[in-house]
């Protein structure tokens, strides 16, 4: 297909010669794309002055003569943000979440959920009174599930019974064991793992289950909270390859 039409939320602009434009867009059908928009800083016609971080457009896009790259062609404004790039605080949160999914990537299979994740996210920033104190590592954990790659917080992964008391997630592995299971483990092999309570367990199952929106505010304790963040970070550097250092996502 030489021309398509699709929704896309903006991920990053950037600029090149005097008035072109590049964007990563995350697209409703199609996933992550990176497209260019000749005379995107100037054309009032074709772009309206919509090209921003954080809008949704509704993009025509047409592949090169060549098919070496997309070309936007035309764009409308369809959603955006108002109130939220006035605080600077909530937009560096937008930016992490944003810089992460860049960095994983979403693919075709995964892009209506993912988009669909993105625009509730923002409809949080822009109008929540109250945010999860650790809303970017949920994010990275709900995206992660969107893609397939959840880890599985319902059941010890050895002997499968139901985790509902304290348990431990091991990092490498992956999982939750129980603490028979864990017991019966060598401690060599358990060496990178970190406690979680069972109210911690519940809210990371909240988060993988539902969107921002519906994500829990209330303030977890100091322990509980430092765990629930080691589970995720810990999960997306060893099984992802991605940590967050100096403002953006590395390879691992």
């Amino acid at each position: 297909m030489r021309e398509w039409l699709d929704e896309a939320v903006v991920l990053r602009i950037g600029h090149f010669r005097e008035s072109d434009l590049w964007l990563r867009l995350l697209c409703r059908g199609r996933g992550a794309l990176t497209l260019f928009a000749f005379g995107g800083s100037r054309s009032r016609r074709r772009f309206c002055g919509c090209l921003d971080v954080f809008n949704t457009l509704h993009c025509r896009v047409k592949v090169s003569g060549r098919g070496d790259f997309l070309n936007l062609e035309e764009a409308a404004l369809l959603r955006g943000p108002c109130d939220l790039r006035r605080d600077w605080r909530r937009m560096g949160l937008a930016t992490n979440c944003l810089r992460f999914l860049e960095a994983l990537g979403v693919d075709e299979e995964g892009a209506g959920e993912s988009f669909a994740l993105l625009e509730d996210l923002r409809d949080v920033l822009e109008h929540g009174r109250e945010l999860p104190h650790l809303l970017p590592l949920f994010f990275r954990l709900r995206l992660a599930g969107a893609l397939g790659f959840a880890p599985n917080l319902g059941q010890c992964g050895v002997c499968g019974a139901d985790i509902g008391a304290q348990a431990v997630f091991v990092v490498d592995e992956g999982q939750l064991l129980c603490p028979q299971c864990r017991a019966l483990r060598p401690l060599a092999e358990t060496r990178y793992c970190v406690e979680i309570s069972p109210r911690g367990l519940d809210v990371l199952r909240a988060v993988q289950q539902t969107f921002p929106s519906a994500w829990p505010v209330a303030a977890l304790a100091a322990s509980e909270r430092r765990a629930c963040a080691r589970v995720i970070d810990g999960f997306v550097q060893y099984h992802l390859g991605l940590a967050w250092e100096n403002g953006y996502f590395r390879r691992v």
